[in-house]
């Protein structure tokens, strides 16, 4: 009689045993699901710039067209982020697409021919893949370049050029941006700012045209609406429907960890940074250095990110692009992804799989995981 309790014992023994395994196991899979939900991507977004060719090698039928674009970079780099298993928002190109720098009639030209590249289905999917493209003007879109004796300073504002960029890129600005309004409306017309899902985004030109004067019988290069821009930001921050604010211009203020404010970079940079600092404006992204770059001055804070290495000839050991995840856990994560740049630097490079070169986290306090050299 005990071993018949014994046994009937053991088999509620072994039966809750059993349940407890299942219900640890189903609880370990719901945890699961649950930190993938927690982790899982609420939107993405792409940027880069600098992919038109070098001035000696505008006549070089391997690496251009009537576009002056790094073809096989351009090419590559745009189906792949069409290929992406989870496609980004948002596309922007931060400048120098177009070698231009020169007069409007190259610089309309070369704009028209590199739209035709965007739309040509045979060269890439990206017009297609329902990814939002935003374009902004750099400095070989907005200025002139000449041999003039002037130490230090050799490209000045191209006059018409808005106009030409208004006429044919106006269709890569967002309709629901709000822009520079008042006097200066015309000449400010590519800085502007825009919001999506709790993001906002604010684009400056960073090359704004501006008329010669006695001071100055050129004008100036690096010109942007500082003040606008400031308010913009600062609007953005007091939203409460706003968790992120972004920075973006063709020209960076912080280039190897030190602030710029010659052709580098750009004079209004020490007046616009601490007020991105003091905003909390997560990252200013940019492009112009033929180079990839990501860097947390003071060790805390806003980050300068230079995503130029998307075919222009320089220093980047690596062509490709660059990309930002808002988590749903509220982590702004970002990867820079590229293959090795050839020799020379238009080659092809089938052989050379594009690998995550950077990724982390941009945290506001110090980032554990600085870049190399940065």
């Amino acid at each position: 009689m005990r071993a018949k309790y014994v046994l009937i014992l053991l088999i509620i023994f072994v039966g809750t045993s059993c349940n407890t395994k299942k219900k640890d196991k189903i609880v370990k899979e719901e945890f699961k699901e649950v930190s993938k939900k927690q982790d899982s991507i609420v939107f993405s977004f792409t940027f880069l710039g600098c992919n038109r060719v070098d001035r000696h090698q505008v006549g070089d039928t391997k690496a251009t067209n009537a576009s002056t674009a790094n073809l096989s970079a351009m090419k590559r780099i745009w189906t792949e982020i069409s290929d992406l298993k989870r496609k980004p928002d948002l596309f922007f190109f931060l400048g120098d697409m177009v070698l231009a720098e020169s007069t409007t009639t190259k610089l309309e030209n070369q704009l028209i021919a590199w739209k035709k590249l965007y739309y040509n289905t045979s060269f890439s999917s990206i017009s297609k893949s329902n990814i939002e493209m935003v374009a902004i003007p750099g400095n070989h879109e907005m200025l002139y370049w000449h041999d003039y004796n002037v130490p230090h300073h050799d490209e000045w504002p191209l006059k018409g050029a808005t106009q030409i960029w208004m006429k044919h890129m106006a269709e890569y600005m967002p309709k629901d941006r709000d822009y520079v309004k008042g006097n200066d409306s015309i000449n400010n017309q590519m800085t502007f700012a825009f919001t999506r899902k709790n993001i906002g985004f604010v684009l400056m030109n960073t090359d704004t045209y501006n008329s010669p004067t006695k001071e100055n019988p050129y004008g100036l290069e690096g010109q942007i609406p500082t003040q606008w821009i400031i308010n913009k930001v600062e609007e953005y921050k007091k939203d409460s429907k706003i968790d992120h604010v972004f920075v973006l211009g063709h020209k960076p203020y912080y280039v190897s960890g030190k602030p710029e404010t010659g052709h580098k970079g750009f004079p209004e940079g020490p007046v616009l940074w601490p007020k991105l600092v003091e905003n909390k404006v997560v990252a200013m992204l940019s492009a112009h250095l033929h180079d990839y770059q990501r860097m947390q001055p003071g060790n805390k804070g806003t980050y300068q990110v230079i995503a130029g290495n998307s075919g222009s000839p320089g220093s980047a050991t690596f062509f490709g692009y660059s990309k930002i995840d808002i988590m749903s856990n509220g982590d702004v994560k970002l990867s820079s992804i590229g293959y090795d740049k050839g020799n020379p630097y238009y080659k092809a490079m089938p052989n050379s799989p594009s690998t995550v070169r950077d990724e982390t986290v941009l945290t506001w306090s110090k980032n554990v995981n600085p870049y190399p050299n940065n």
